[in-house]
C-alpha cells in the first residue's frame, strides 16, 4: 500500500464554494499547535465539519485513555513504531500501518511514532469522553 491511498481518504473534494475561497491549502499556522497527554499535535483545516486532520508526534506514549461518542479516528503512522490499546486490545503498529477506530472505542498508545490522524466528523470536545490517564511507568518506550 502506498502512502498516497490514505490521504486520499482523508482529504475530502473541495466544494465550488472552497474553490473559489481559495481554501485548498490549511497550514498549522492556521490551526495551531499543543501537547496534550504526552503527544504533540498541529491541527490544520478546521473550517470542514467533515474531518479534522492532524499531526501527531508521540515519544512514549499517549497517557490518557479516552474514546469519541461520534467521530471515528483514523491514524496513519508515517514513521516508528508502537501499541495501540483498543479496548483493552494490543495492536503492534509500524511505518506505513493504517489504524481505523470506530467511535466508543476505548483509545490509548505507546510508542515513538510521527502519524497522522484524521477525525471524522470533525473533532468536537464534546464529544469526547475520558476514561483514565495512563501511568508514564506503564509504556515501555
Amino acid at each position: 500500500m502506498s502512502s498516497a491511498v490514505p490521504l486520499m481518504l482523508l482529504a475530502p473534494a473541495p466544494s465550488r464554494r472552497h474553490a473559489a475561497m481559495g481554501e485548498y491549502k490549511h497550514t498549522v499556522e492556521e490551526g495551531g499547535s499543543f501537547s496534550k497527554h504526552g503527544i504533540d499535535l498541529s491541527i490544520y483545516g478546521h473550517s470542514d465539519p467533515s474531518a479534522t486532520v492532524a499531526r501527531v508526534q508521540v515519544k512514549r506514549g499517549h497517557f490518557q485513555e479516552f474514546s469519541n461518542e461520534r467521530s471515528s479516528y483514523i491514524y496513519y503512522v508515517i514513521s516508528g513504531q508502537g501499541v495501540f490499546y483498543l479496548n483493552g486490545e494490543a495492536v503492534t503498529v509500524r511505518a506505513t500501518d493504517l489504524i481505523t477506530v470506530p467511535p466508543n472505542t476505548r483509545i490509548y498508545y505507546f510508542g515513538a511514532m510521527e502519524m497522522l490522524l484524521a477525525v471524522t466528523p470533525a473533532f468536537d470536545k464534546k464529544d469526547e469522553r475520558h476514561v483514565r490517564f495512563i501511568s508514564e511507568g506503564e509504556s515501555p518506550y
